[in-house]
C-alpha cells in the first residue's frame, strides 16, 4: 500500500465527486436509453430494418469526427469560468432537450420523413452531447493531481454511472406496458421526454459544482476563431499525434479495446441464451429474468465491485489492480457454462459477482491511469495540457470498437447457426452461441493482460512526474 498520504489540497471534495458522478450517469444513462429506444423504430414507427442500421451507423460516423476536435477546443479555452464547465453546461442543456426532440416521432408520418427526422436530429443531438461529454471527461482528469486520489474520484464517479444500468433495462418492460402507454410508440415519446429532462438537470451539475486546475496562466493555448481555422486543424492533427505516440497511452487504449469489445461483441448473447436456452423461446416464461440479469449485474459493479477495485489499486498499484480484476472476470465468464441452467434460472447470478470485475474495474483504472498520462505528456511535450484531446481520442476508440463489435456480433450470430425469425433454436445452435459466449470475452481479456503486463507508468513514477511538474511550474 502507497505510504504517502493524500494531500488535503489534492483531495476532491464529496460535493464535487457526486456532481462529477451526476454527470457520469448522464454518459451511461443517455447511450443506454439511445440502444433501448432503436429498437422500438422497427416495431414501434415501423422503418425498414436496413434504415434502421444505417440510422444507428450514420451518426456514429459523425459522431468519430466530432470528438477529438471538441477535445482540442475544450483544451485551448480561456474563459473566467474555466476550459471545461461552460461547454459542459450547454452541452447537458442541449443533450437533454434534443434527445427528447430526436423521439418525438410518429408512426403515421411516412417512412422517409421518420428517417430524415431522425437522421437530423441524431446529427444535432450528437454535437450536444460531444460538446458535454469530451470536456466532462477531460475535466476528471485534472480535479486532482494526485495518484490514488484520482482513482478514487473515478470509482466515486463510476459507482454513480452504474445507476443508469440498474434502469435502463427495465425501459423494455415499461415501453411494452399497455396499462402505462396506450402504444409503443406513445410510451418512447414520453419516456423520451422525462430521461432528457433528467439527464439536463443532472449534466448541468458538474458545470457548476465541480473545479479543475487553474488554467489561467496556462501557457501555448491556441486561439479558437473562425481566422485561425486553418492553423487550429494542423495544431489539431499534431496534437494526435503526440497522444498516440505515447507507449502508455496506446497501451490503455489497447487493453481497453480488448476487454469492452469483447463483453460488447456477447452482450446480447445472455439474452437470446436466457429466452432460447433457458425457456427454450418462451418470451412469456422469460419475462423479466433478461432484465433482471443485467439490473444485478449493475448493483453488484456499483456497490461491491468497484469499491474493492479502488481499495486494490491502492494497495498494490493501478496495473497490478487490472490484471487482478481482469483475471478475476475471466473466471465469471467461464462460470457461466454453468450458472445459465434451464432447471435453476437464480444460478445465473452466480457468475455476475466474478464477471462484474471486468467492466467495473476496467474503466475504473483506466480513467485514472488515463490522467496520469497527461501528467506524462506535459512533462515530454510541455503546455497546454491536453485532457480533452486525451480523453477524446480514448473514447472515440471505444466508440469505433463498439461499432466494431456491433457488426461482429451479427457475423457470429450467423456463424452459430442462429436464425432471428425461428421460435426455437436447435440444440448445436445454442451450444455453439454458449460456448462463443464464454470463449470471445476470455480470450480478449487474456490479450488485455498480456497487454498491460509491461505498463511502466508506476506510482512512484507518477510521483516523481508530478514534482518534475510542480518544480517546472513554480508551485509551492
Amino acid at each position: 500500500m502507497s505510504k504517502i498520504k493524500t494531500a488535503a489540497k489534492d483531495k476532491v471534495p464529496l460535493g464535487q465527486k457526486a456532481a462529477f458522478g451526476a454527470g457520469h450517469l448522464v454518459l451511461n444513462l443517455l447511450p443506454g436509453a439511445l440502444g433501448i429506444f432503436m429498437f422500438f423504430l422497427l416495431t414501434a414507427f415501423g422503418m425498414d430494418p436496413v434504415l434502421a442500421g444505417l440510422l444507428g451507423g450514420l451518426p456514429r460516423i459523425f459522431d468519430a469526427i466530432t470528438d477529438p476536435i471538441m477535445g482540442f477546443i475544450s483544451d485551448n479555452t480561456k474563459s473566467k469560468w474555466g476550459r471545461r464547465r461552460p461547454y459542459i453546461f450547454v452541452g447537458a442543456i442541449l443533450s437533454g432537450v434534443l434527445f427528447a426532440l430526436l423521439w418525438q416521432l410518429d408512426a403515421d408520418n411516412s417512412q422517409n420523413y421518420n428517417f430524415w427526422y431522425f437522421l437530423i436530429f441524431s446529427m444535432i443531438f450528437l454535437v450536444g452531447n460531444t460538446m458535454f461529454a469530451t470536456p466532462l471527461v477531460g475535466l476528471g482528469y485534472e480535479m486532482t493531481s494526485d495518484y490514488n486520489e484520482r482513482t478514487r474520484l473515478m470509482a466515486f464517479s463510476q459507482t454513480i454511472g452504474q445507476i443508469a444500468w440498474m434502469i435502463v433495462p427495465w425501459f423494455w418492460v415499461l415501453i411494452a406496458d399497455e396499462d402505462l402507454f396506450a402504444t409503443q410508440a406513445i410510451g418512447v415519446r414520453q419516456l423520451s421526454i422525462m430521461v432528457g429532462a433528467v439527464c439536463l438537470i443532472l449534466g448541468v451539475l458538474p458545470a457548476i459544482f465541480c473545479r479543475g486546475m487553474d488554467a489561467a496562466n496556462m501557457e501555448n493555448r491556441k486561439e479558437i476563431t473562425l481566422k485561425s481555422l486553418g492553423a487550429n486543424l494542423k495544431d489539431l492533427f499534431k496534437g494526435i499525434v503526440e497522444v498516440s505516440k505515447s507507449r502508455p497511452f496506446m497501451k490503455l487504449c489497447g487493453a481497453t479495446f480488448l476487454v469492452f469489445n469483447g463483453f460488447q461483441l456477447v452482450a446480447s448473447f445472455s439474452f437470446f441464451i436466457i429466452v432460447y436456452y433457458m425457456f427454450n423461446g418462451d418470451f412469456a416464461a422469460a419475462g423479466n429474468w433478461p432484465a433482471w440479469f443485467s439490473t444485478i449485474t449493475a448493483v453488484v459493479t456499483a456497490f461491491a465491485v468497484i469499491p474493492i477495485i479502488s481499495k486494490i489499486a491502492d494497495k498494490y498499484g493501478k496495473r497490478n489492480a487490472f490484471l487482478i480484476s481482469t483475471a478475476i472476470s475471466i473466471i465469471g465468464y467461464i462460470l457461466k457454462w454453468w450458472g445459465f441452467d434451464p432447471g435453476n434460472p437464480w444460478l445465473m447470478f452466480m457468475p455476475i459477482p466474478f464477471m462484474a470485475f471486468g467492466l467495473g474495474g476496467l474503466f475504473t483504472l483506466m480513467m485514472s491511469m488515463t490522467a496520469d498520462v497527461c501528467d506524462l505528456d506535459e512533462l515530454e511535450n510541455g503546455m497546454p495540457r491536453k485532457e480533452g484531446t486525451f480523453g477524446a481520442i480514448y473514447w472515440w476508440m471505444v466508440k469505433m470498437g463498439q461499432a466494431l463489435a456491433l457488426v461482429l456480433q451479427g457475423f457470429v450470430l450467423k456463424l452459430v447457426g442462429f436464425i432471428s425469425d425461428a421460435p426455437t433454436q436447435t440444440a448445436e445452435t445454442m451450444t455453439n452461441l454458449r460456448i462463443a459466449d464464454i470463449v470471445i470475452p476470455v480470450l480478449t481479456a487474456g490479450i488485455a493482460m498480456l497487454v498491460m503486463w509491461k505498463y511502466s507508468l508506476s506510482e512512484e513514477r507518477a510521483r516523481e512526474i508530478k514534482a518534475e511538474l510542480v518544480a517546472r511550474r513554480g508551485e509551492l
